[in-house]
């Protein structure tokens, strides 16, 4: 059996010359109020027999409600591992979202507060937005950075 793994997209696009990128904060309460650091491109777990990018595709979409251009292009990012030990497969691809209109993330249940009883239903991602490269990095989970270096570097950007 596979250890977990999850796949998404990191959705980009080119502003006044200079690469930006979409990143997603984790719903919750666990993360309503840490910033710097615990955002995240839209990813997910893989099904058993799923293709990874179909995956991507999929979560990106589940998380974000942004419907991607059928003819994108996806630029391979390869693969990190993640401090809990996650494999995350990611792919680069142009697109915009211009944040007049909310995400529409899934949601997910959970005892809140803890030991109350009471369950609670929370969204997946509670906002999303794109980010200048260099606050991408203060931004992004520490072992996600290298997607973005990954995805500079087959742009061809210097920034």
């Amino acid at each position: 059996m596979r250890g977990r793994v999850s796949a998404g997209l990191v959705l980009y696009r080119i502003r006044e010359g200079k690469l930006e990128v979409f990143l997603a904060h984790p719903g919750g309460p666990y993360f309503t109020r840490k910033d710097a650091g615990h955002w995240t491109i839209p990813k997910g777990e893989v099904e058993p027999g799923e293709d990874l990018l179909a995956t991507a595709q999929r979560e990106f979409r589940e998380e974000t409600g942004i419907v991607l251009h059928p003819e994108s292009r996806f630029i391979e990012l390869g693969s990190i591992r993640q401090k809990g030990g996650k494999t995350v497969h990611a792919w680069g691809v142009e697109g915009d979202h211009d944040g007049t209109q909310p995400i529409q993330s899934n949601t997910f249940e959970m005892e809140w507060p803890p030991h109350s009883g009471q369950m609670r239903v929370f969204p997946e991602v509670d906002r999303a937005r794109f980010f200048p490269l260099v606050a991408a990095r203060i931004k992004i989970k520490g072992t996600q950075i290298p997607l973005l270096e990954r995805l500079e570097r087959s742009l061809g950007c210097v920034q």
